[in-house]
C-alpha cells in the first residue's frame, strides 16, 4: 500500500465525516465545526502544526458528552492525516486506533478507520497488526482487489499458503493477469500451496509480456518440469533466450538439456555442436557425451555413432566402447560393434563378451578368431555414411 493512497483515502474520509456525518453522530457546535475545517484546510501548510492543535483538542474534549466524543474522534482523525503527511505511517495507525474504539462511534465509520488503520500497518511495516484487523474489515465487506492482493501479502508473511492462495485466487478473478510484484508474489504463493499448474500460468502470462527478468523465466521453466512437461519448458527456455534475457554458458547448457528432454534432440544437437565449435563452451568429454546422447536420442545414427567412437577414443573408458558397442550391435554395424567391445572387454567389462557372442560370425563360429572377420568389408569409418 503506498503512502499516496492512504494520504487520499484518510482526507477523502476526513472531508466525509465533515460533511456529511453518519446518520447516527451527534450535531457538533458551529465553533468545533469551523475550527475542524480550518485545520484540515491548514493541513497542506503546516502539518506538524495542525497535529498538535489537533491533538490538544482530542485530549480536552476526552470524557465529555456524545457530542464531545465525536468531535474528540474528529480530531484524532485529522491528527492521522497530518501524521500521514509528515511520513509517520505507525503514529496516525495508532490516532486512527483510539479515534475508532471511542464510545458511540457510528459502527460504519468506525470500520472505514479500521480499513484506514489496516493500510498504515502494513505501510508502517507492522504486517502482524495489519493482517487481523484487514481481515476483521474483509469478514464484513467484500473489499477491492487491491485489499485481496494486500491479505494475500499478508497471509503470504507469516508462510500461510494455503490461506493466501485463497486470496490470490479471488484477486486473479477479480483483476486479471497481475504484472510486476505482484505476479511474483502469485506465482510464489501459488506454488508453495502445491498448485503448479497455476502458478505456471500465472507466470506465462507475465512472460506474454516485455518481462526481462531472466528469473521468471527460469522459474517458469522449471514450473513446467516439474508438471511433467519437459517440451513446455524448452519452448520457455527458447522464447526467453530468444528475446535476450537467457544468456551465457549456464543459460546456454540448460537450453540444451531443455530441448533433449523435451523432445527436440536434434535441436540439442545442433546447439551443442555450434557451441564446441565456436568455443563458447567447453570442449570437455562432458560437453562431448552429451553430444553423443543428443545424436542418439535425435535417431541420426551415422552422427551417433561418430560421437560415441570420438568420446570412446578420448575417454578409452571400457563403459565409453561398451556403450559404442552396443549401439552399434543395435544398428546392425558389426565391424564397429566388433571393435569396440572387444575394446570394451579388453578394458574389464565383462558384460561385454555377451555382446560379442551374439554378434552374427560368432554364434556360428564359437568363440574363436573367425568371427573377427565378419563385415570386415564394412570399415569402422563407414559410419560417417549414415544408417
Amino acid at each position: 500500500m503506498t503512502r499516496t493512497f492512504t494520504l487520499a483515502g484518510l482526507i477523502a474520509g476526513a472531508w466525509l465525516a465533515l460533511a456529511a456525518p453518519a446518520q447516527a453522530a451527534p450535531s457538533l457546535p458551529g465553533g468545533i465545526i469551523r475550527d475542524l475545517k480550518s485545520l484540515e484546510q491548514r493541513l497542506q501548510g503546516d502539518a506538524a502544526e495542525v497535529r498538535g492543535q489537533a491533538l490538544a483538542q482530542a485530549e480536552r474534549l476526552a470524557g465529555g458528552n456524545a457530542a464531545d466524543r465525536w468531535a474528540q474522534a474528529l480530531y484524532l482523525q485529522l491528527a492521522a492525516v497530518a501524521e500521514a503527511r509528515l511520513g509517520n505511517a505507525r503514529a496516525a495507525a495508532g490516532h486512527l486506533a483510539e479515534a475508532r474504539t471511542i464510545e458511540g462511534i457510528e459502527p460504519g465509520q468506525a470500520d472505514r478507520w479500521l480499513h484506514q488503520e489496516a493500510g498504515l500497518r502494513l505501510q508502517a511495516s507492522q504486517s502482524g497488526q495489519a493482517r487481523p484487523l484487514l481481515a476483521d474489515w474483509l469478514s464484513r465487506h467484500a473489499g477491492t482487489t487491491d485489499d485481496h492482493w494486500r491479505m494475500a501479502r499478508l497471509l503470504a508473511a507469516e508462510a500461510d499458503w494455503e490461506a493466501a492462495a485463497r486470496w490470490v485466487r479471488r484477486a486473479l478473478e477479480a483483476g486479471g493477469p497481475p504484472a510486476g510484484a505482484r505476479a511474483t508474489l502469485a506465482a510464489s504463493v501459488l506454488q508453495r500451496a502445491g498448485d503448479d499448474a497455476a502458478a505456471l500460468a500465472v507466470l506465462e502470462r507475465r512472460l506474454e509480456g516485455a518481462e526481462q527478468d531472466p528469473e521468471a523465466w527460469r522459474r517458469a521453466a522449471a514450473l513446467a518440469q516439474r508438471l511433467g512437461e519437459p517440451g513446455r519448458a524448452a519452448a520457455l527456455w527458447e522464447a526467453g533466450w530468444r528475446r535476450g534475457v537467457l544468456a551465457g554458458r549456464e543459460d546456454l547448457l540448460r537450453r540444451i538439456r531443455l530441448h533433449l528432454a523435451g523432445g527436440t534432440p536434434a535441436r540439442a544437437a545442433e546447439l551443442l555442436r555450434s557451441a564446441l565449435q565456436a568455443g563458447t563452451l567447453e570442449d570437455s568429454l562432458a560437453h562431448r557425451r552429451l553430444l553423443a546422447r543428443a545424436w542418439q536420442a535425435a535417431r541420426d545414427r551415422g552422427r551417433a555413432l561418430d560421437a560415441w567412437r570420438s568420446v570412446a577414443e578420448r575417454s578409452q573408458d571400457g563403459e565409453d566402447w561398451l556403450r559404442l558397442g552396443q549401439l552399434a550391435h543395435g544398428w546392425g554395424r558389426w565391424a564397429l560393434a566388433d571393435r569396440a567391445l572387444t575394446r570394451a572387454a579388453s578394458l574389464g567389462m565383462s558384460q561385454a563378451d555377451a555382446w560379442l557372442a551374439s554378434l552374427p560370425g560368432r554364434r556360428d563360429e564359437g568363440q574363436g578368431g573367425a568371427g573377427r572377420s565378419v563385415d570386415r568389408g564394412q570399415s569402422s569409418s563407414s559410419v560417417h555414411t549414415g544408417a
